[in-house]
């Protein structure tokens, strides 16, 4: 009897018990345990809202992508016949000249690009630009006139970033560098790769928030179709072997002698420049594009130094100088086929002459990681070698 009475007793409980929980689970606050990773160790409980936070991040990253990245009339994929397939991967859009990131700069908003100014008196060269210059060009194809070559963003070459934000622009890090300059240094993360490419970058505070890469921001207007900024450069010089090199020229010209009438009809006039835009020469020739003056604040009139050479990041890891080569990874000594050089340079001064160098100076902030060498002959003017391996025996 007393044992029925106690079943019941306990049976009669059941009810209260259930609805006990059913209050309590509404009163009490949500526990939640710790994610467990296939291995069986315990995930950090900040990877619980992980999800959202990665798609927001690909939400900002494809928007972005969408105002880089402009319509392409024709794409180009980068090519070798060697290996039948793209070594870095670089897919060339073919975009409408007005359409580049360029025009959208408030400044320059419902413009066209300049026509081709005069170059600066004396500009001879011997050197003639070959067919294919740069890597996505030996596939045959090549961009319509009316376009510029842009070499597109990719989902991935964002991720290699620390943010958004800063995609473009040089990263913001206190190492050391191996230069007087204060960060001219070319990004690794940028490209994904180890390829020499030929790219530009235009600042006018100290890299701090003006400024980008390439085309990655309103302000380098680009009017040659066979030349893609930051893409990779093909032919290269080898050790011992043939010798491949390219001829740059910057300098300012005159606003007057500038004109925006129709593509790719060069209306030249001959005005001293003292004012106007920095324009970029590629080889014999073949003008890549300008930077407008009224993106500056020193140099919208003129500049009073030039600096030639190389640089690398050095960030010490491990407290040991930095493996990373500079030119041919070769000292400046071993000269011609072996170490990289710069010839033939010169200045534009204010009547748009070239002149040869008087006033070089040069520089090796630590000879025994990379060095430089100077020279000056009939054929080549003023050059020198430079370059080196890094951390050696004699750099730790």
């Amino acid at each position: 009897m007393a044992s029925s009475t106690s079943h019941n007793d306990r049976l009669s409980t059941i009810p209260f018990f259930v609805v006990f929980l059913f209050v309590a689970t509404l009163l009490s606050p949500v526990l939640s345990l710790p994610t467990v990773s296939d291995s069986g160790h315990p995930k950090p409980e900040n990877q619980t809202f992980r999800p959202r936070k990665e798609i927001l991040k690909l939400k900002r990253i494809s928007a972005y992508l969408r105002k880089i990245n402009k319509p392409a009339v024709k794409t180009i994929q980068a090519f070798s016949f060697v290996s039948n397939v793209s070594p870095d991967g670089d897919l060339i859009d073919c975009v409408l000249s007005h359409l580049q990131p360029a025009f959208d700069h408030p400044e320059l908003r419902g413009q066209k690009q300049l026509d081709p100014p005069e170059r600066p008196k004396g500009h001879e060269t011997t050197q003639t630009v070959t067919e294919s210059f740069q890597l996505w060009t030996n596939s045959g194809e090549s961009c319509p006139e009316g376009t510029v070559p842009i070499r597109r963003t990719t989902e991935r070459d964002i991720l290699r970033t620390s943010s958004v934000k800063r995609f473009g622009r040089k990263p913001r890090r206190h190492v050391r560098r191996d230069s007087t300059g204060s960060g001219h240094e070319v990004s690794p993360e940028l490209y994904g790769d180890n390829y020499p490419r030929f790219f530009t970058y235009w600042t006018t505070d100290a890299y701090q928030a003006t400024g980008c890469y390439n085309l990655l921001c309103s302000g380098f207007v680009q009017t040659n179709n066979k030349i893609a900024i930051g893409a990779a450069i093909s032919p290269r010089s080898s050790y011992n072997g043939r010798q491949f090199d390219i001829g740059l020229t910057v300098w300012k010209v005159s606003s007057s002698q500038e004109t925006s009438v129709s593509y790719f009809e060069p209306k030249l006039s001959f005005t001293d420049p003292k004012h106007g835009h920095w324009w970029l020469e590629f080889g014999s020739g073949l003008l890549v594009g300008y930077w407008p003056a009224f993106l500056f604040s020193h140099l919208r009139s003129h500049a009073n130094m030039i600096q030639f050479g190389g640089e690398i990041v050095n960030s010490r890891s491990s407290g040991f100088h930095t493996w990373t080569q500079m030119g041919s990874g070769h000292f400046a000594e071993e000269g011609f086929g072996k170490a990289a050089y710069f010839r033939n340079l010169q200045v534009v001064d204010w009547d748009n002459n070239l002149l040869p160098l008087s006033n070089l100076h040069l520089l090796a902030d630590h000879s025994n990681c990379y060095d430089i060498r100077q020279g000056k002959n009939n054929v080549w003017g003023t050059y020198f070698y430079y370059g080196g391996p890094g951390r050696n025996v004699k750099c730790p």
